[in-house]
């Protein structure tokens, strides 16, 4: 810390983490070890899955490997540091540290974000018009998608990251959170945050507002299809195609709108970190098993390539 115009500034941050208890953070540890493997296990072989079958070379498949990847990414910029600072005495983080763990996981969790909206959109092209699928959602496009989720992603990190950053820190420098996150930042800065919280509300607001209205656009339209099908097998059919986007789109829009949509009052350290998991580690983690578990394509080219396996033994 710093002394200036008599207020301490804080150049480095001390992360609280779940809890103080040495053998509950031997439990957490392993616990969140075995999570993050798992995490890593299955986002991958997904990836490779869908690389390696050419049943599974189709546009629905190719975002679903992008989101996989996307996953291994986010998990990694909270997963690795809670295992640290499980077994670490000294929890402390620089405040460039900090700043870098924000920065990714705005830039990685706004990514997600847009990424589920256009897989929205793709399940409405498939099941709305399924005859001119391949047409409207030519690879060249699927990677333009891609790349776009992740440019606007990075771009709204860069002014979400300066815009919390340039604010001063003073006072205590404990952040009773296992990540460097908005909701404890604020409550440390020692300048006026009124311009900032503008600021901040219309960032989240503009990114919320447009992936949200691209999703429940795509949805009305599809439930709109879905209602036209004739026989109830077309109709569950065609509803089971977009139940599993329809899962992971509830589990992280519902975590993170439950997190930044709540009254200041609301706040509490414990509910914000168990909030915080589902969209941390939990999506993640169940990503996988959402889009493979009920999927006769994922599990008839993990059969295949599990058995051309065994015959090179």
């Amino acid at each position: 810390m710093e002394m200036k115009s008599n207020q301490t500034l804080v150049t480095d941050f001390v992360l609280v983490g779940f809890t103080t208890d040495p053998f509950l953070r031997i439990i957490l540890f392993v616990l969140f070890l075995v999570s993050y493997t798992l995490t890593l296990i299955g986002n991958l072989g997904l990836m490779a899955l869908i690389y390696l079958d050419f049943r599974l070379q189709t546009p629905m498949y190719f975002f679903v490997g992008s989101l996989s990847f996307m996953d291994v990414w986010y998990s990694s910029v909270y997963t690795p540091r809670i295992l640290s600072d499980c077994v670490s005495i000294n929890n402390h983080i620089s405040l460039a540290g900090c700043t870098a763990q924000f920065f990714f996981s705005a830039a990685f969790g706004c990514s997600e974000c847009i990424l589920l909206a256009f897989m929205a959109y793709d399940r409405f092209v498939a099941i709305c018009n399924p005859l001119l699928y391949a047409v409207a959602m030519p690879k060249k496009l699927c990677v333009h998608l891609i790349v776009g989720s992740y440019v606007a992603g990075f771009a709204n990190a860069i002014a979400h990251a300066g815009n919390t950053f340039r604010l001063r820190f003073c006072g205590e420098n404990v952040i009773n959170h296992y990540f460097c996150d908005v909701v404890p930042l604020v409550k440390m800065a020692c300048d006026d945050t009124q311009v900032y919280e503008l600021i901040l509300s219309a960032l989240i607001g503009s990114n919320t507002l447009a992936t949200t209205i691209v999703i429940l656009g795509s949805y009305i339209g599809i439930g709109a299809a879905i209602v036209r099908i004739r026989s109830a097998a077309g109709r569950r059919k065609a509803f089971f195609t977009c139940s599993a986007h329809l899962v992971s789109v509830t589990l992280f829009y519902g975590s993170i709108l439950i997190m930044y949509c709540r009254p200041p009052s609301q706040h509490t350290p414990n509910s914000d970190k168990a909030i915080a998991l589902f969209y941390t580690v939990i999506n993640p983690l169940v990503n996988p098993l959402i889009y493979s578990l009920r999927n006769k394509d994922v599990k008839a080219a993990f059969k295949k390539v599990w058995r051309r396996f065994l015959a090179h033994k």
